[in-house]
């Protein structure tokens, strides 16, 4: 169905958004008068009888253009827009241009005559089907017409402005598809009633006459002239809504005939179909029929993503020991899952992937693995609306573990919904032993999953792939940076400095990271940068055949790369605290060199920092600390050296300042730490011990608090 309609629709919406910018035009230039809806019959009927000796017919368009057919005083043939205060001519009607005739032919009947307008009312139909389903979805999406305009997460560009474009457009198209359907349906008299009378009144004793002073010119559609001066000779007047005979000198109304709704239906259908009476409404539709062309592609888009991570099953669900359940609702959980599968298969395990509506016995299962997403907010996705009701009529019959792994995003306040439902029905089942504590995943992060791969994989001995990039799509759309600058490593230090040239559009801050792709394949490398002077500034580190490392030593000022910068919200630099500290070792100081340059509000900031030995880079960070002191956006800058003479660590800094850290933490300061993993759990270690000494209470309420920020590796 979306295949067929699609073909008809993209020729309705690109002939639709040309024959939308014709009808704009047709109104430039105006020949409209001003004060046209003030003008009454009376004032224009003598003027015209006056300057022409024989007019056959007034008619006065959808733009409200008042053209007359007439004979003037020298035996000429009047054909022309008027001024119908005065008469005079003020513009000739042209035709319609061959392009413009040929875009109408084709957008009502694509040169088929009958059998195309059948094919056109048929998907016209289609379209309203698509419009409402598509509300329907939202509604179900947003939870409610309340939340109907509420944020949009924004998940990747086609369902995106598929959501958000199809909100605003929803109105304007679901008026194009019905008016559209009508349309084709009045062509084939489908409406025609035949037992339905158009009612006719005559005069009879009771004479009524028609008020030419209070009757609107912008109430009349066309006027046919009387022939003669014979009395028998009437005028035709035809309104919106009939058509009236009147005596052309006592103004009596002779007949009067009401149109059957049909046609008034028609008249306005076709004003909304063709946006031909106000030009707002034209520019309306045009867009509108834009955005139809944007929803064929972006549908297509995400059903081919969905499709994308189509299950592929080595071994059957019952002769399996590991039972893979997914719900999602655009794929992404079904990747993550098939990986998994993937690298069980590998390593000789039965494993079984399904949805999670496919839920059933497993006879020979030992172990429940359940990626799934949240629809909306909380709900399921389309392929695991069945479970709850399944797992309730599927009791397994042996004991299995299970494990829950929730993908959400925690700009919805029903962050992994679903999943934790799910988790809490399991644990409620006498079958079902809770082998880990359900884990969530943000945003799609392979990183975030990697932690339950690491915990899954201790836990039962199987060795699972802990490298993100096994998890993640080779991206499209990769932005490319230019090299601008690059440090050397020497023997003491293999430490470089490398700023790159992003786009002007590239919106980017300190703390995100800059992923990397050095093989061209899905291999991805992440690094913490700084953002200086509008430039990414890069510490990294060269390793002896790093990947990543030794691709980027290896460029020179003026090369390019294809990156592409991640969001990183959760480690940027609070907007709010009036105390940051920030602790870092080694490369992990790259981000902080950034938020200190753009500390422009002046915080109040202290850099502790530990490395092995001075170096010509850490005397860099000195001169570049020194500078900052002095502008006011650093207030100290603390150093440790592990193998100079008088060697000590970070943590050692951070126990000599106790007091400090304690009363940091205890007025809402917040604490940043970036850098090596092991580092990270030294640096928490201590600040637990001070703060359960000094503050009575746990690292624990502070992190829960945000107050204390990592980023490690």
């Amino acid at each position: 169905m979306a295949v067929f309609s699609s073909v008809f629709l993209i020729i309705a919406s690109v002939t639709g958004t040309i024959l939308a910018v014709d009808a704009i035009q047709e109104k430039i230039p105006s020949h409209r008068v001003a004060n046209f809806e003030d003008i009454t019959l009376a004032q224009t009927l003598p003027v015209l009888r006056k300057i022409y000796p024989e007019i056959t017919e007034l008619s006065i368009d959808h733009k409200q253009f008042v053209t007359l057919q007439a004979i003037d005083n020298d035996g000429n043939d009047v054909n022309g827009y008027i001024d119908p205060l005065t008469g005079k001519i003020i513009g000739t009607p042209t035709k319609k241009s061959d392009f413009i005739n040929w875009n109408t032919s084709l957008h009502r009947s694509l040169f088929l005559h009958e059998t195309g307008r059948i094919f056109i009312g048929i998907n016209a139909f289609l379209l309203v089907l698509i419009a409402i389903s598509g509300f329907v979805l939202v509604l179900n999406r947003q939870r409610g017409l309340r939340n109907f305009f509420s944020k949009i997460v924004k998940e990747y560009l086609a369902q995106y402005y598929h959501v958000l474009l199809g909100r605003l457009a929803l109105i304007p198209i679901l008026i194009i598809a019905l008016t559209g359907t009508f349309l084709s349906m009045e062509r084939f008299h489908l409406f025609e009633n035949k037992d339905e009378k158009q009612t006719e009144t005559t005069a009879t004793n009771t004479k009524k006459t028609f008020d030419l002073k209070t009757t609107p010119l912008a109430n009349i559609t066309k006027i046919e002239f009387p022939f003669s001066d014979d009395p028998e000779d009437y005028y035709i007047f035809e309104l919106k809504d009939r058509k009236i005979e009147v005596e052309q000198y006592s103004n009596e109304i002779i007949s009067e005939e009401q149109f059957p709704t049909t046609k008034l239906m028609s008249d306005l259908s076709l004003d909304l179909h063709t946006g031909r009476a106000n030009v707002f409404w034209a520019f309306i539709l045009g867009l509108a029929s834009l955005n139809i062309l944007f929803f064929i592609y972006s549908g297509f888009a995400m059903t081919f993503k969905r499709r994308a991570s189509r299950i592929k099953n080595k071994f059957k669900a019952h002769e399996s020991q590991y039972i893979l359940l997914v719900g999602s609702e655009n794929g992404s959980s079904l990747r993550f899952a098939n990986a998994i599968l993937k690298q069980l298969n590998d390593q000789g395990k039965k494993a079984h992937l399904a949805q999670l509506n496919n839920y059933t016995l497993y006879p020979k299962a030992e172990h429940l693995l359940i990626f799934t997403s949240t629809y909306g907010l909380g709900d399921a996705p389309s392929n695991a609306g069945k479970f709850v009701s399944l797992l309730e009529k599927h009791n397994q019959q042996q004991q299995i573990n299970y494990s829950v792994i929730g993908f959400g995003s925690k700009s919805y306040p029903d962050f992994c919904g679903y999943a934790k439902e799910i988790d809490t029905l399991l644990a409620n089942k006498t079958w079902a032993n809770r082998f880990l504590e359900i884990q969530t995943v943000n945003d799609k992060s392979a990183e975030e999953f990697v932690n339950w791969v690491q915990l899954w994989s201790a836990k039962t001995g199987i060795s699972l792939s802990t490298t993100p990039s096994v998890y993640n799509h080779i991206p499209k759309g990769l932005q490319q940076l230019m090299v601008l600058d690059k440090t050397t490593v020497s023997e003491t230090d293999q430490t470089f400095l490398l700023t790159l040239r992003a786009g002007m559009r590239s919106k980017f801050t300190s703390g995100d990271l800059l992923a990397i792709y050095p093989a061209n394949d899905n291999r991805e490398r992440l690094y913490s940068i700084g953002k200086n002077n509008g430039n990414l500034q890069l510490a990294v580190k060269l390793h002896p055949s790093g990947l990543g490392s030794g691709f980027l030593y290896n460029l020179n000022p003026g090369d390019t790369i294809k990156s592409q910068i991640i969001s990183n919200h959760a480690f940027h630099f609070p907007k709010k605290a009036k105390q940051v500290v920030l602790i870092s070792n080694g490369t992990g100081i790259a981000p902080f060199l950034g938020m200190i340059a753009q500390n422009k509000k002046k915080t109040d900031v202290h850099l502790y920092s530990g490395f092995r030995q001075e170096t010509e880079i850490t005397k860099y960070y000195q001169d570049f600390a020194n500078e900052m002191i002095q502008k006011q956006y650093l207030k100290q800058f603390h150093l440790a050296y592990s193998r100079e003479a008088n060697h000590h660590y970070v943590i050692d800094l951070i126990r000599i300042d106790a007091d400090f850290f304690a009363n940091l933490l205890k007025n809402d300061g917040v604490i940043m730490i970036c850098g090596a993993l092991a580092m990270q759990f030294d640096v928490e270690k201590v600040l637990d011990t001070i703060c359960i000494e000094k503050n009575n209470t746990t690292i624990s309420e502070y992190k829960s608090k945000g107050q204390i920020l990592t980023d490690c590796y």
